[in-house]
């Protein structure tokens, strides 16, 4: 079972969000609703992916990468964003950042575990 760490300050998204991938038996889905909270959750759950929003308000999804990435036992997990910004040229800019890959918003909720395990199979894990 994957474990996935869910960063999204929109309650329908991560309601969405959770039912679609615990539905599936294949994750373990933590949520929290900002960058801040997913630095304190972090202390006490080690995922094997981080979905991350790039739009919240205080930290974004990149500072939140970027704090959790200078945690030697997290440097290496893999962070996907969620982004209506999913255009060709922001999408290599978010990979840039550290991003394994980029989930469009709206998502479809039938097919996120199947992006999601698309991801990590392309990056060998």
């Amino acid at each position: 079972m994957l474990k996935i760490l869910h960063v999204e300050d929109d309650a329908d998204i991560r309601e969405i969000a959770q039912m679609a991938l615990e539905l599936s038996g294949d994750f373990e889905v933590v949520q929290c609703v900002s960058g801040e909270s997913a630095l304190e959750t972090i202390n006490d759950f080690t995922p094997d992916v981080l979905l991350l929003d790039m739009m919240m308000p205080g930290m974004t999804g990149q500072q939140t990468l970027e704090h959790i990435r200078k945690r030697p036992h997290l440097a290496e997990i893999p962070a996907i964003f969620m982004t209506a910004r999913a255009q060709r040229a922001e999408i290599q800019e978010f990979k840039d950042l550290g991003a394994a890959d980029v989930i469009s918003k709206p998502f479809d909720p039938i097919t996120l575990g199947d992006q999601i395990k698309a991801i990590l199979a392309a990056l060998g894990r």
